[in-house]
């Protein structure tokens, strides 16, 4: 399901001869620097301007898409999906970024054209409707978790696309482990409050440990998605630090993970 290539710094993943899929490693002659060593393509977490420019140029080469086809949203741990048109590259870059601005998730038909998602511990969700050949990346953060931006997600697939879930392959990208992911009463009780089962989800060490990459798998299958169609990474961004970055290990102030999908 996976091929890890690090000469380029991307985690492949099997969906389709029709559609590309990957996760962006750390690491693989990328020219970052210190935590952003040494692949981050996100402009939006601090890293230097130059270097960024260098490896997202790196990148678009390696996976053969321009760099104006490049699509990358602001995300602001929400629920707001966007879809990528051709009236939206009519937009001149200002208002292309004004549009991608609070947006967590990310749809287009379009070939040749890449949307992804920026995480380091968050949840990366691929989707790709094999039917209407269609794809969508999703940012799930624990805030978008609950809110469950998977299912509303595979919603707007539905309403834009007329995607059935039956026909939906799935990737639940690197992400922290519930091992790793230790919350408070309070988070605890807003998963509780939302609806989750908890006794599936969560667990009580010193304190709670809540399950991200499964709480996105539940919402997957309640929606109709096939589990035999859900692949789990089972990659820990917390444990996994060398390879790919974590908010949690390095700080902030560190690179990021882009999850994406491209139609070919």
């Amino acid at each position: 399901m996976t091929s890890d290539d690090r000469q380029v710094g991307l985690l492949r993943y099997s969906l389709g001869d029709d559609v590309l899929a990957f996760s962006t490693l750390r690491h693989g002659a990328g020219v970052g620097q210190g935590h952003y060593a040494d692949f981050n393509i996100n402009r939006y977490c601090g890293d230097d301007p130059e270097a960024v420019r260098r490896n997202r140029a790196l990148f678009c080469q390696t996976v053969g898409v321009d760099d104006d086809r490049l699509v990358f949203p602001h995300q602001t741990h929400g629920t707001e999906v966007r879809l990528i048109d051709d009236a939206f590259f009519s937009l001149s870059a200002d208002a292309q970024a004004t549009t991608l601005e609070g947006v967590d998730a990310v749809m287009t038909q379009l070939h040749d054209v890449c949307v992804g998602v920026s995480t380091a511990d968050c949840i990366p969700v691929l989707l790709y409707d094999q039917e209407h050949h269609a794809v969508c990346a999703v940012h799930a953060g624990w805030r978008g978790t609950v809110a469950r931006i998977a299912e509303k997600a595979i919603g707007a697939m539905q309403m834009t696309f007329h995607t059935d879930p039956v026909h939906l392959c799935a990737v639940i990208g690197p992400g922290i482990s519930m091992k790793n992911f230790e919350v408070g009463e309070e988070v605890y009780q807003t998963f509780a409050d939302a609806g989750f089962g908890m006794s599936a989800i969560a667990r009580r060490y010193a304190k709670w440990h809540i399950d991200l990459p499964l709480c996105n798998q539940l919402q997957l299958t309640v929606v109709g998605v096939p589990s035999s169609q859900i692949h789990q990474s089972g990659i820990c961004t917390y444990d996994a630090c060398d390879r790919f970055f974590s908010a949690r290990r390095l700080g902030v102030q560190s690179g990021r993970i882009f999850s994406g999908l491209m139609l070919k």
